[in-house]
């Protein structure tokens, strides 16, 4: 889920942007501080939105540099356990695969992908025996988050599934929800 979030911090100015405009200075630093960075409570910081409040600069002896208490806005991405997610195959394993979720990567139990007995070619395609759905790289998918790991605050596991109805690669969906929408054409 993608959320805005509003912080106020201490941002450091350093002596060599004092001639710029104050705001964009802030903006720059605020980036480089915050950009990209990983926190269980805020997730993955994509971007800074905005800024909307400003405090009058302090120097602290010894440094040189400005500090500003500042309150601005950021754009996170912080998935929630159950949240139903488009992803796209990124790398495969004999165990499973590697999935994009936005800006972040998550893991799919090769049990998990497909309700079948599945098998791992060489060809790095994951290959159901009954239903001969195929999934390889760069297949586009919806699935759902079933575990979330933050053991690592830098490298967040998160775990997938695909097994559930209206879940997997998505012309398995179509094909799907093609039948009943059949049906339901032939009773109106």
């Amino acid at each position: 889920m993608f959320y805005k979030s509003t912080i106020t911090d201490h941002i450091r100015v350093p002596p060599a942007s004092f001639g710029n405009d104050i705001k964009e200075a802030l903006l720059g630093q605020i980036q480089k501080m915050y950009e990209g960075q990983i926190s269980k409570d805020l997730g993955v910081v994509i971007d800074v939105s905005s800024i909307q409040e400003v405090s009058e600069g302090v120097i602290i002896p010894g440094d040189g540099a400005a500090f500003y208490k500042t309150t601005f806005t950021l754009l996170t991405f912080k998935p929630e356990l159950h949240e139903v997610v488009p992803c796209t195959v990124k790398d495969m394993a004999d165990f499973g695969a590697f999935m994009t979720i936005g800006p972040i990567e998550g893991m799919i139990h090769i049990s998990q992908t497909m309700d079948d007995f599945v098998s791992f070619s060489k060809d790095k395609v994951l290959l159901g025996k009954e239903s001969k759905k195929s999934l390889k790289i760069g297949d586009k998918c919806r699935a759902r988050i079933i575990a979330i790991s933050y053991k690592e605050p830098t490298n967040p596991k998160f775990g997938l599934t695909m097994r559930q109805s209206g879940l997997g690669r998505l012309d398995w969906i179509k094909e799907l929800s093609a039948p009943a929408a059949k049906k339901g054409g032939k009773n109106n």
